[in-house]
């Protein structure tokens, strides 16, 4: 009786950070619940995209079944990159999907998505859930009546797809590159035309000649959607995406309706997704890269005066930014003031293991 008892409280996973977090006892009268959420992802990018299938599955689990949460691909229920209209106005409870494809309705967004030259996933990880970046980043979408969570990282991404070589600063001049809003900002002051694709229009977009190039994700996402069969240049890093933070939207008024052990719950249960989406990224990108380029895939990276000028664009985009909007500037200041005080720290520890380790263990 005692074991049956441990169990069932023990029965949800381990959140992010390595805390193991009990599932509580539900009485017989906790409500019965059934919620969508629209994810912004194509179920072929099943990495990204299970994020929300996972919250659905750990909140079914944690509350017995009582708490049913069905998630819905890209376009389904909603447009792709319509998902935070359709929580913000009650057209489904929830979504699944990333803050910088908002960059529109407010660049501030972004800050909960990724930023160019920003954090890495443990940085991200560190500055939203012990470094006060949740509580500013809750504070910005109040205003939209949503409530955020983490919900999955995909580490530092690819730079993307390309039809032809960028050997230069001169061979971004008029190039028509799908990626997010932001970094097309970035790449605008260097001659860039952007455009914001959803992901499953992507590959059409490239083989009809529409765009020149695109970024999507990395290497297990990307073999998916077959981009290197039209456009092999397969560039690094993506330096707009250090990691994606891809989030769990809950519409305010649903989120402050739920009991407090359902609030607590759908806490977990995206803490338990971020891990389990850090996991399979980490656990399915090198084998994926290794199959990209036995298929033809040519690796490149980018050039050092390329990247420089990007970095300097990028400043230059942050600077206008902020001069427009303190509440811009206010969370880019909390953002990048912990990046600076990071990348020492990571400099020394981190980053010298890892480049010894890039040249021994071979």
């Amino acid at each position: 009786m005692q074991r049956r008892s441990f169990l069932k409280k023990a029965a949800f996973g381990v959140a992010a950070g390595g805390t193991t977090l009990a599932a509580p006892v539900f009485a017989q009268d906790a409500p019965t619940l059934q919620w969508r959420l629209a994810s912004s992802f194509p179920r072929s990018a099943d990495a990204i995209y299970s994020g929300g299938e996972n919250v659905a599955k750990f909140v079914s689990e944690a509350t017995g079944g009582k708490f049913q949460i069905r998630a819905f691909p890209g376009g389904e229920i909603l447009p792709a990159l319509g998902v935070l209209d359709g929580v913000q106005n009650g057209t489904v409870e929830c979504g699944h999907t990333a803050s910088y494809y908002y960059f529109g309705k407010d660049p501030a967004l972004c800050f909960d998505g990724a930023v160019p030259f920003g954090l890495n996933t443990r940085q991200y990880n560190a500055w939203v859930r012990h470094g006060g970046g949740l509580k500013v980043l809750r504070d910005l979408f109040a205003k939209f009546n949503i409530v955020n969570f983490p919900c999955g990282y995909t580490g530092t991404q690819m730079g993307g797809w390309f039809r032809k070589e960028i050997k230069t600063v001169e061979d971004l001049k008029g190039l028509k590159f799908r990626t997010a809003a932001f970094a097309g900002a970035v790449l605008m002051k260097l001659g860039v035309v952007p455009q914001q694709i959803a992901g499953g229009d992507i590959y059409p977009s490239l083989e009809k000649g529409t765009i020149d190039a695109a970024e999507w994700i990395g290497p297990y996402d990307d073999e998916k959607m077959g981009f290197h069969r039209v456009a092999p240049y397969y560039y690094f890093p993506g330096w707009w995406e250090g990691t994606l933070q891809v989030s769990l939207y809950v519409n305010k008024d649903k989120y402050e309706a739920l009991p407090k052990h359902y609030q607590a719950v759908l806490d977990q249960a995206s803490a338990l997704a971020t891990n389990t989406m850090i996991a399979t990224y980490d656990a399915e990108n090198p084998n994926a890269l290794k199959r990209l380029i036995g298929e033809g895939a040519k690796l490149r990276a980018f050039p050092k005066p390329v990247m420089d000028a990007c970095y300097k664009a990028a400043k230059d985009t942050y600077a206008e930014l902020s001069a427009k909007d303190p509440n811009f500037k206010k969370i880019h200041d909390a953002y990048m003031g912990f990046r600076d005080h990071e990348i020492p720290w990571f400099r020394i520890a981190e980053g010298s293991f890892d480049q010894y380790m890039a040249t021994a263990a071979k």
